[in-house]
């Protein structure tokens, strides 16, 4: 993957389908920024499902640590894996 770009709203919006085949053809994000911050990323579909893929592989290898931590020590006080999974779920809700 390239460096992102970095681009404001109204110039994205002046040229919308070239940032979007740059993405795709380039593998070439678009930061996009309104008044000075960053507030959004366009990229290639098939790059933000492999993050995606990622994060996920990363967040369940992280509560299956935390299930073999658990159950390590013991039972008093833990919760089972799919009560933590349902905790975390709630908390990013």
């Amino acid at each position: 993957m390239s460096e992102p770009v970095i681009e404001s709203m109204a110039e994205v919006r002046s040229h919308l389908a070239d940032v979007i085949d740059r993405a795709r053809r380039e593998e070439t994000p678009t930061i996009i920024t309104r008044r000075g911050k960053q507030e959004a990323v366009v990229l290639d579909i098939q790059e933000y499902q492999r993050l995606r893929w990622l994060a996920e592989g990363a967040k369940e290898a992280w509560l299956n640590r935390l299930a073999d931590e658990a159950e390590s020590e013991g039972t008093d006080g833990s919760v089972s894996l799919e009560e933590m999974a349902a905790l975390l779920r709630d908390q990013q809700d």
